[in-house]
């Protein structure tokens, strides 16, 4: 399944130049920082989707190309600010802004970008776009500290792992979406619709980021990583919810206090796949991903909705 690049090749190309634009600083160094960060950015699936929200409800305008600049400062920034929070030295198999000039520097890149997010929208009289951005800044906030705060006691059911990714992987890929609808319709119907959308496809990205840790496909995080980490996700979510209490209470062990051990990793993982884990969480996945492709069929027919479909499925079906 191919990303439907080809839709808005011109506009991403236009954008790569306003993105840098708008990043630019009056500081050497930070203008070095900015251009590693630039010149390592992932597949920009985020200012795709505002693109093709864009297109999908009206035509691509200058206040489109702030909101996809918008949208990605504020996804970078996060990205800083996160590695600082994992203490994690790798971004995208390259050296992490917090590995190359550590703590201090990096939050207060994060910082930077955030509020050169906040000036281009301000400075041109964005508010519509700019409250749909920074009400998912919030949520993204809230997700990850009710995260940190569960994964102390290993104390997520399914309730609060739905809370938690609608939170910090949901909510900017919505707020895209809404962003894009609305740059180019002003139609709030247009932009709940498309929020909505992004919403379910963005829980169906998480969930797909979340089955890569107990598959063996060769993708960018080793096997049994989040387990490492103490993050329960859905597969062992529902496997916690479906063993006796002595295998509960073992995996709970393994996870809190051995979960380097190789051989009791796999125990647990073992536990996941016999008890359904891995094809509960699949269906899951493809529910929120018909729900994402049924909004999506309540647009006109044409080239951009079907370039949207196809993105939509690369979400659930990409190797990586």
């Amino acid at each position: 399944m191919k990303i439907p690049v080809n839709l808005i090749a011109e506009e991403l190309k236009i954008f790569e130049g306003k993105f840098k634009e708008a990043a630019k600083s009056n500081v050497s160094m930070l203008d070095r920082i900015m251009d590693y960060i630039v010149k390592r950015k992932g597949k920009q699936l985020r200012p795709m989707f505002v693109f093709l929200s864009a297109k999908l409800c009206g035509q691509v305008n200058e206040t489109t190309y702030r909101a996809a600049s918008l949208v990605e400062l504020l996804h970078t920034a996060t990205l800083v600010h996160d590695d600082v929070v994992d203490d994690s030295l790798e971004r995208r198999g390259f050296f992490s802004v917090y590995a190359l000039w550590k703590n201090k520097v990096s939050v207060l890149v994060g910082d930077y970008l955030l509020a050169k997010g906040l000036l281009l929208s301000l400075d041109n009289n964005d508010f519509r776009i700019l409250q749909i951005l920074s009400d998912a800044v919030r949520k993204m906030s809230e997700g990850e500290l009710l995260q940190m705060e569960k994964s102390r006691t290993l104390n997520i059911d399914e309730d609060t792992y739905f809370e938690i990714i609608k939170n910090k992987t949901a909510s900017l890929l919505s707020s895209a979406c809404a962003a894009g609808a609305w740059s180019a319709s002003e139609n709030e119907t247009m932009t709940c619709q498309m929020k909505n959308f992004g919403e379910k496809v963005g829980i169906a990205f998480q969930i797909k980021d979340d089955l890569f840790d107990y598959t063996s496909d060769k993708v960018g995080k080793p096997t049994g990583n989040d387990i490492k980490e103490k993050k329960l996700t859905l597969p062992l979510i529902y496997t916690l919810s479906k063993v006796d209490k002595a295998t509960k209470r073992k995996i709970i062990y393994i996870v809190k206090n051995e979960s380097k051990d190789k051989k009791k990793l796999d125990y647990v993982l073992k536990n996941v796949t016999e008890s359904g884990g891995i094809n509960y969480t699949i269906n899951l996945m493809n529910q929120y991903k018909n729900e994402a492709l049924s909004i999506l069929q309540t647009f006109p027919e044409g080239e951009i909705k079907n370039g949207f479909a196809d993105l939509v499925n690369f979400v659930t079906d990409r190797k990586y």
